[in-house]
């Protein structure tokens, strides 16, 4: 094994050791970093990734800097398995949904489901709904709550149930980490009231993710918005490590609902990132961890990279997960 494969065990073993709250030697620590500031920065956001391999790894190869995760980050408009029309007018960035192929109720009635598998990309459950439908319709829909909407809520569990299957087939080692992505909340609230996102999509969510569990595994949902109110019923659900935004949801916030009883792979302030200085950026990751951080575990930080973000504050995102990523206690950093 080499020196990257044993470290790399290593971030592993600490991630399931912090959602087992076993005492994980250091906080798992990530940075995601979007198509688009590839595409700005190239060799000098490459030259930044080289000088942390604890978040990146040692990277050797040369990079593709033009690279995108999926088509729907190109130019153009693409139309997904379920006939959504996807429209982007920036390659790097990710597209939106312009195209609804059920915007009438009448059309739920004879949507079919899609033959060909997609693998659950972000946004498979709750955002599919408003993606086949389209916002406001779905928020009608919602809020009547007529007949057309539990057949659309059954036909797009009933292909979710088929994508996990799927899924579940292909790991070959229990006790893996299975990921999954869809934004619940907007910036200050549910789109929906907690009532009705637990009457009609709480059975949903655990539908899917229950299969996974009792396969052994454990279950990191993405999750964007505010959705403190939901967040306890999410772990009703199945959800080992639940990854909200900071900024949507509060530091205080989540440990309240949160410490002790989920891991939180805490979504820091992408928000901010491209205002805030580097000595802010530092005090905001600290804070983080002396919040909502246990010598137990319990706690993941990941920090996503736009475009929009000035490169001094990336290299003060890359030092401040790398300096913080232990623990405190009530007088000093834990060695």
């Amino acid at each position: 094994m080499s020196v990257q494969e044993k470290e790399d065990d290593m971030a592993t073993d600490d991630r399931i050791k912090s959602i087992r709250r076993e005492y994980p030697a250091r906080i798992p620590v990530s940075v995601g970093i979007l198509p688009a500031a590839w595409m700005k920065h190239r060799e000098v956001l490459n030259a930044i990734v080289r000088e942390h391999p604890i978040l990146f790894g040692k990277h050797t190869d040369e990079r593709d800097y033009d690279a995108v995760w999926s088509r729907t980050y190109v130019e153009g408009e693409h139309i997904d398995v379920w006939g959504c029309t996807w429209s982007n007018v920036k390659t790097g960035m990710e597209a939106i949904v312009t195209g609804h192929p059920a915007p009438t109720r009448e059309s739920v009635r004879t949507l079919a489901i899609p033959d060909k598998d997609d693998g659950m990309p972000h946004g498979f459950m709750y955002l599919r709904l408003a993606d086949i439908r389209g916002f406001e319709e779905a928020m009608m829909d919602f809020a009547e709550e007529p007949p057309e909407l539990q057949m659309l809520l059954d036909k797009v569990l009933q292909y979710n149930l088929r994508q996990v299957r799927r899924r579940l087939d292909a790991i070959t080692d229990t006790g893996q980490i299975v990921c999954f992505g869809d934004d619940l909340g907007m910036q200050t609230s549910l789109p929906i009231s907690p009532e009705k996102w637990r009457k009609l999509l709480k059975p949903c969510f655990s539908s899917i993710y229950q299969p996974v569990r009792a396969a052994g595994h454990y279950v990191h949902m993405h999750t964007d918005g505010h959705i403190l109110e939901i967040i306890p019923d999410l772990v009703d659900c199945g959800v080992n490590v639940v990854n909200p935004q900071v900024g949507a949801n509060g530091l205080e916030n989540l440990a309240r609902v949160c410490k002790g009883k989920v891991c939180v792979d805490l979504d820091l302030n992408r928000q901010m990132f491209p205002f805030w200085k580097p000595g802010d950026i530092d005090a905001h990751v600290r804070e983080a961890v002396e919040v909502l951080g246990s010598p137990a575990g319990g706690l993941w930080l990941k920090a996503e990279i736009g475009e929009d973000v000035p490169l001094e504050n990336i290299e003060a995102i890359c030092v401040a997960l790398e300096t913080h990523s232990h623990y405190y206690d009530t007088e000093q950093r834990c060695p």
